[in-house]
């Protein structure tokens, strides 16, 4: 009698254990399906508004769309193992991570390809070109969120947390020389990580008068900054030169509508927004699908940052939290920039809209972040009945 209440006994609970691990081993179905969603939704409007472009450079509609199509391939089978592979296990890789992504922006700078003027890329042949932006956003999103949940004691001294943001100082500067937008979301992401693990609100509050000092100076030192914020102001006044794109993006939504002139009817494409497929791609999004496409997917945008709330909100521990924190507040800001942009509610400057706009490396580092993500969700917290 002992011996079968014992064996009922290690029935339930290995039945229990099992239960649990289902429970915790389900990544987020709903942030899975809306990142699915994008990736299909950015290659179809990247042959829509790439297609004319395409055939009159390389004799190929398709050819961005390939390329397009190939990266999303790739990029969806590293989100799969990183959503498989333990996060933890990422923490000891921090600061490799941290010292590989501060060689590349210098690499950039001193053998990068100059493209419209600025060095951002390092051309690697065949497989086309590298942003080494694009892997310093996730590596400082894993260094921060590292040593953050390693030291959130710490974080109650102002010494503390001003040595946390000394870390991020080289590669914000590196970015910046090239590419002021993408400065902001690599100054962001640590902002944000320590905002969530730091009890002291007022350490932030120190901030915005040396950020807003040091902005102002930084972009002074440069002469077409200056003439991006009188194009922001007046883009009429140089409409064959510096206001052009802008101009012809907001005819672009314009002309949208509310429903917009239908899939692959942009006129704005033949040629009048130049590479429309890139950071503008926003524009033809609403002269195709007008303001109702628009805002729908500002909508799935919105959905996503949400699930990313869920999950670090129920993350297993702080680690967990603030590595989605940082890939939510990457994505978040990204989205708002891009769109500004679009919409000249802020002064021209390139940033890519996240899983839209063509980019090999940029899909590639956001999905690999994404899978990051997605195991955190598969090791969260049980939700609250």
């Amino acid at each position: 009698m002992s011996s079968n209440i014992s064996n009922l006994q290690h029935f339930r609970k290995n039945k229990k254990q099992k239960t649990k691990r289902i429970e915790l081993g389900q990544v987020d179905f709903t942030l899975f399906i809306v990142v699915l969603f994008l990736i299909a939704f950015g290659i179809i409007m990247i042959y829509s508004s790439s297609a004319y472009y395409s055939r009159i450079r390389f004799g190929d509609e398709m050819y961005f769309f390939k390329r397009q199509l190939q990266w999303s391939i790739i990029g969806i089978g590293v989100m799969l193992f990183f959503a498989n592979f333990d996060y933890h296990k990422l923490g000891r890789f921090s600061l490799l991570a941290y010292i590989v992504s501060l060689t590349f922006l210098v690499l950039v700078l001193v053998i990068g390809e100059e493209i419209n003027g600025a060095k951002r890329w390092i051309n690697l042949g065949p497989l086309g070109g590298f942003q080494p932006s694009e892997l310093t956003k996730l590596c400082i999103i894993l260094f921060m969120s590292y040593i953050v949940s390693k030291g959130t004691n710490n974080l109650k001294k102002y010494s503390a947390f001003i040595k946390y943001l000394i870390f991020v100082f080289p590669p914000i500067i590196l970015v910046a020389l090239q590419n002021l937008s993408t400065a902001i979301v690599v100054a962001c992401i640590p902002i944000a990580i320590l905002f969530v693990a730091s009890p002291k609100v007022w350490h932030f509050m120190t901030l915005a008068f040396p950020a807003i000092i040091g902005g102002v100076v930084f972009v002074s030192l440069f002469a077409y900054r200056m003439t991006r914020f009188e194009i922001w102001r007046n883009p009429w006044s140089d409409p064959q030169g510096g206001g052009f794109q802008t101009i012809q993006s907001l005819y672009a939504i314009g002309s949208g509508g509310l429903f917009g002139k239908g899939l692959g009817q942009s006129m704005q494409k033949m040629g009048f927004i130049p590479e429309a497929h890139n950071d503008i791609i926003f524009s033809i999004v609403a002269e195709e699908l007008g303001l109702f496409g628009a805002i729908a997917l500002i909508i799935v945008f919105l959905v996503l940052i949400w699930r990313c709330m869920v999950i670090a909100h129920r993350a297993k521990d702080l680690f967990g939290a603030l590595l989605t924190v940082g890939v939510m507040t990457q994505i978040a800001i990204q989205v708002i920039i891009n769109i500004a942009v679009v919409t000249n509610s802020i002064p021209p400057t390139g940033m890519p809209l996240p899983f839209i706009s063509y980019g090999g490396s940029s899909l590639l580092f956001l999905l690999i972040e994404i899978g990051i993500v997605l195991n955190v969700s598969k090791q969260m917290k049980k939700a609250r009945a």
